[in-house]
């Protein structure tokens, strides 16, 4: 079992480290520019989290679904999911591209910060939202793959896409002068980029299934798309609660200070490498869970779950030592402004807590994303979010910024 993990894992832990890492690779690109700079990144992140998180239902609900399709043999039945994703996908982002003005008006009431910051973090918003159609897209393609027990093509695809983001914003940043709307201008030209090539993989490798079984009318049929939107509303308001409590994050922070606000986008960076790790455990959970639901074998899904748990806490506590030993220094990377990075080694404790806190519900996610059981997901979310700001309400008065990232832990947990 820990080899079949492993082979769906690894590929997925390539291609999600690689995320994070264009995050700490654009922080600190624009943490060299000013603490406004970090500042504003971190908002222009928070906006972005908060739209598109909310259609991870994209990913996750393909993923589920067409694991189970695959360990039933139905391919033709993983065809129409395929088609169904991407339909939903590209119509969502025309609607965010023609509703951007809204969009940014509405954020600009959520996220807080200097005029200077939140000028500068609009300037991000407004040149990114254009990648809108690649990014979900993407999205629906990532789960399909995964769902098709294939990791190594979203892997390919990661490594291709951040490496023309890094190009480019490293072009029109440091050589070109453009500011924070090169770093969003680089992200633009990488996602579609990305989308081509994933697009161009789905009809190499999987092109004879996809023209053999392909039929609009019955993949967009209401009665056979119920199913899917019923599913996908349970993970969609799911997420709506996972992007509640990071987007709270960042406008608490903005509400304290500039200061705490790039520490605290800072120290988010711990959280999203050691996430990102851990979610190529959770989507080889959703591949395999769901092809042996799919085929009926409740042996081996139980024999995953151990071995999905007994990974976590290893790679948990691996983390929690690696932070504790080399935070500080991973901090310095980060940004230049000695004074932020003084002030964000007062809550390194914190970022060694976070992995502890947090394996099992990234492999928990995994294994339900699988299974499709989507409604015990939005039940558990919704008890995690009511712990996080009753903590967060009770004790900001006396904690202040330490309230914060001590409800985060408990909202993990």
């Amino acid at each position: 079992m820990n080899k079949k993990i492993l082979g769906l894992a690894l590929p997925n832990i390539i291609t999600n480290i690689t995320v994070p890492l264009l995050g700490i690779v654009d922080m600190a690109i624009v943490g060299h520019l000013s603490a406004a700079h970090i500042a504003a990144i971190a908002i222009g992140t928070g906006i972005f989290n908060l739209i598109y998180w909310n259609f991870g239902f994209l990913r996750m609900g393909t993923s589920g679904f067409t694991a189970q399709a695959y360990g039933a043999k139905r391919f033709d039945e993983a065809v129409k999911i395929f088609v169904r994703a991407l339909a939903i996908a590209w119509l969502i982002a025309l609607l965010l591209i023609a509703m951007q003005w809204p969009l940014a008006q509405l954020s600009g009431l959520i996220f807080h910060g200097s005029n200077r910051v939140m000028k500068l973090a609009f300037t991000y918003f407004y040149v990114r939202i254009w990648a809108a159609p690649a990014t979900l897209g993407l999205y629906a393609l990532k789960g399909w793959f995964i769902g098709m027990q294939n990791s190594k093509l979203p892997m390919w695809i990661a490594i291709f896409l951040n490496i023309v983001n890094i190009v480019f914003s490293l072009l029109f940043v440091v050589v070109m002068q453009w500011g924070i709307a090169g770093v969003a201008l680089g992200t633009v030209i990488a996602q579609y980029s990305g989308l081509a090539v994933a697009i161009f993989f789905a009809n190499k490798y999987y092109g004879h299934l996809i023209r053999r079984h392909l039929n609009l009318h019955t993949s967009l049929r209401w009665n056979e798309m119920k199913r899917f939107f019923r599913v996908n509303g349970d993970i969609f308001l799911r997420t709506v609660c996972l992007a509640t409590v990071f987007t709270f994050i960042t406008s608490a922070s903005g509400r304290i200070s500039d200061e705490v606000l790039a520490v605290d986008a800072l120290l988010l960076q711990f959280f999203t490498l050691f996430s990102y790790f851990m979610d190529g455990f959770a989507f080889a959970g959703e591949a395999l869970a769901g092809k042996y639901v799919g085929r009926g074998d409740t042996t081996s899904l139980s024999s995953l779950i151990r071995s999905l748990m007994t990974i976590g806490i290893a790679f948990a506590l691996i983390f929690g030592v690696l932070y504790a030993l080399l935070g500080s220094n991973i901090l310095g990377l980060l940004a230049a402004d000695r004074g932020v990075v003084a002030l964000a080694e007062e809550y390194l404790i914190f970022a060694v807590a976070v992995p502890l806190c947090g394996f099992m519900a990234f492999i928990w996610d995994g294994i339900f994303v699988g299974l499709v059981r989507t409604r015990a997901m939005l039940i558990s979310m919704a008890g995690a979010i009511a712990a996080f700001f009753l903590l967060w309400f009770s004790l900001r008065e006396v904690l202040a910024n330490n309230a914060l990232w001590l409800a985060f832990c408990v909202y993990l947990l």
